[in-house]
């Protein structure tokens, strides 16, 4: 019997049981604001408390470096804009290929006085040593290199790179998000190594939409983004969104439980996956540079990507062309134009991220899916020209 498959967890994973079951009483009769001295905001506390202490253990963090917000974005952007305001302006290196939302508040920053100096990246995708020296060289304030690629899935050495930053005496903050429930971190010794901040976020390990964390180096010091009651060590004020902090914890809890088998089971797939689309002729983007285990990103020459992920939209998989974030957008992905692919391969790239619940069966026929309708299109293009 056929049943749809969702291939995109790359962009939002679906929640686990065990987490709404966790989250459920604080949507119903465990009401309490967290803020009240009550039997009800009481017990508000002690479970953000608990959740702080999740979400700290499964990164090798103190809960009391967690501070929890609305999503990675907003995370990103509190240490970005936050961290900027508390400096002179000066020079703030990012990776060509961030998410949006730490290339644009970095861009931010231009109307306050700083520069931008985008770091460039290699074929792989992987930071370029040479730029990374040269960005050093200007003696940058701040320094921003994701873990994963939310595209590619390219994994940085963010340890080597926050070490020569730190000789800089740069502030160095890496977006985790993609990394967290697919690779082991470990906040301790990436600060030991001169990482000061990384930002996580619950829907991206089968947690609830709407709860996210920076977890920060005490010693560093933030404006906050959002002033008012407080909350958050005055870094994040407003009433906490209970139910979804508990929701993180609890998935962190179960993201680090399950990683060895989840990364090992993944590999296996993508692998699979991999073989099939190069017996299709497809190029497959940084397949030689260290990648999470289930992100999978390719094309096929002369097909356009957006068409291919309606046509697989149809036939009942879901896919993307690149960042769930970015997706309005129809210009080719940045992340693979910083990589030097040609505009026309990259606006045909698809992207598949792999997930639990995710079968042999499954990417069996994803492939077989994908060949009727590669060969489909391209006897469509045929017959138009």
């Amino acid at each position: 019997m056929f049943a749809p498959a969702y291939l995109d967890h790359n962009a939002t994973t679906p929640l686990d049981a065990g987490v709404l079951e966790a989250m459920l009483p604080f949507l119903r009769e465990r009401y309490g604001n967290p803020s009240s001295r009550h039997e009800y905001g009481r017990a508000a506390r002690a479970a953000i408390d608990t959740a702080r202490s999740q979400v700290a253990a499964a990164v090798g963090a103190h809960p009391t470096e967690v501070v929890f917000a609305s999503g990675g974005s907003e995370a990103n952007n509190l240490f970005i804009k936050g961290a900027a305001a508390c400096l002179k302006p000066g020079t703030i290196a990012v990776s060509a290929i961030e998410h949006p939302c730490v290339r644009e508040p970095a861009n931010d920053l231009k109307r306050l006085g700083w520069s931008v100096h985008e770091i460039a990246v290699d074929a792989e995708g992987r930071v370029a040593e040479t730029d990374f020296s040269a960005a050093l060289a200007q003696t940058p304030a701040l320094v921003s290199v994701m873990l994963a690629n939310n595209e590619t899935g390219v994994l940085q050495d963010v340890a080597a790179l926050a070490a020569k930053a730190r000789t800089a005496k740069a502030w160095f903050h890496t977006d985790a998000v993609q990394a967290l429930g697919k690779v082991a971190i470990d906040f301790r010794a990436l600060n030991a190594a001169g990482v000061n901040a990384l930002t996580l976020s619950a829907h991206k390990i089968y947690g609830p939409k709407g709860a996210a964390a920076l977890v920060l180096d005490k010693r560093i010091e933030l404006k906050p983004l959002i002033s008012g009651g407080g909350q958050e060590r005055n870094l994040r004020s407003g009433t906490e969104n209970v139910a979804a902090i508990v929701g993180f914890g609890a998935a962190c809890e179960l993201a680090v439980a399950r990683l060895e088998a989840d990364a090992a089971r993944l590999n296996t797939l993508r692998e699979k996956l991999e073989e099939g689309v190069a017996a299709m002729g497809a190029k497959v983007f940084s397949r030689n540079a260290p990648r999470l285990p289930n992100t999978s990103f390719f094309a096929l020459g002369g097909i356009d990507g957006e068409t291919l992920v309606a046509q697989l939209d149809r036939a009942g998989f879901a896919v993307a062309s690149g960042s769930a974030c970015s997706s309005v957008s129809p210009e080719p992905s940045h992340t693979l134009l910083a990589m030097g692919v040609a505009p026309d391969m990259a606006k045909g790239a698809l992207r598949v991220s792999l997930g639990r619940a995710n079968t042999d069966e499954d990417v069996a026929r994803f492939l077989q899916t994908l060949g009727e309708t590669v060969n489909k299109l391209k006897g469509l293009a045929a017959v138009a020209a």
